[in-house]
């Protein structure tokens, strides 16, 4: 199922320590193994779920953990991804407003997991899209894929917009191929991300822009204006080796004159390539393409 095991103790140190447990806190772990993190997590947090898909490895895991007394930990059969689903999406509870249903992250402030890389983006979008996304993710995955997620200008792609629109992200170290059993192609990374608070996602709130202003500390978007964040950098990020006015003319359907003016009035030449453009250009972009306005305070 594409598992490699973590067996070097330092680098299990630098995942615990960028994690910062307390006894208060409940741990959600992806992909457990062998239990070797599970372990450790366990020493320091109040509660841990570990998620295993192997069933083979989540029977003798259960197994050994009682063996071991270790109480506080507990182990789900599933796949991570229907997992999280399921839960996002289960009923709400009787007499209880929609707004108000619990999201499953909830109870697990934090998310840590050495996870196979094919799993990358799909569970860091679960995670940061959730109603109450946790508050730190902590994840080794391939060292690539981190270099991505961090990026800066003129160095952006749609996957490091994506994430950093929603959380901050920092590599924490690089991890060698031989820390890991069997011994992977490509070498990892352990890699932080901290959702912002209040995420731009905000479920819940009604009323346009200037009324959620009243609510939240300038927030970026309601639900309806993150849509349209994702589809202008969808559209930017369409051809990338593309300027930005021919990618957002034809993405989003709207004349090259007009594109031009609105890139001009943000401080974007037309010229530019989205791999040039920051979070904050995006989010400025989305604003005067959809709500005539600028993320200049009047």
């Amino acid at each position: 199922m594409g598992q490699n095991f973590l067996r070097d103790k330092k680098v299990l140190n630098k995942i615990i320590a960028a994690a910062n447990l307390t006894t208060k806190d409940n741990v959600l772990e992806i992909g457990p193994g062998l239990g070797v993190l599970t372990r450790e997590l366990a020493k320091r947090a109040s509660r841990v779920v570990a998620v295993e898909k192997d069933k083979a490895l989540a029977k003798l895991l259960t197994k050994q953990l009682t063996e071991e007394q270790i109480s506080n930990v507990e182990i789900i059969e599933d796949d991570i991804l229907s997992f999280l689903r399921k839960q996002e999406s289960r009923p709400w509870i009787p007499g209880q407003a929609r707004d108000d249903k619990p999201s499953l992250l909830t109870n697990y402030k934090k998310v840590v997991a050495n996870i196979p890389y094919y799993l990358t983006s799909h569970l860091i979008r679960l995670l940061l899209e959730s109603d109450d996304p946790p508050t730190d993710i902590i994840l080794m995955i391939q060292k690539e894929v981190a270099k991505r997620i961090c990026a800066k200008p003129p160095k952006m792609s749609l996957l490091s917009v994506s994430v950093q629109f929603y959380a901050e992200a920092k590599i924490i170290a690089s991890v060698a191929k031989n820390s890991f059993w069997p011994k992977p192609k490509i070498d990892s990374a352990i890699i932080k991300i901290t959702p912002k608070i209040p995420p731009p996602l905000q479920r819940g709130i009604k009323g346009d822009l200037k009324n959620a202003g009243k609510i939240l500390p300038n927030p970026p978007f309601l639900k309806e204006g993150t849509a349209n964040f994702f589809e202008v950098i969808h559209s930017g990020f369409s051809h990338p080796r593309k300027q930005l006015l021919n990618n957002l003319s034809a993405g989003l359907a709207i004349p090259r004159d007009k594109i031009a003016a609105i890139l001009q009035s943000a401080d974007i030449k037309p010229q530019q390539r989205a791999e040039t453009l920051n979070v904050e250009d995006w989010i400025k972009l989305t604003k005067l393409f959809f709500y005539q306005t600028s993320d200049k305070k009047p």
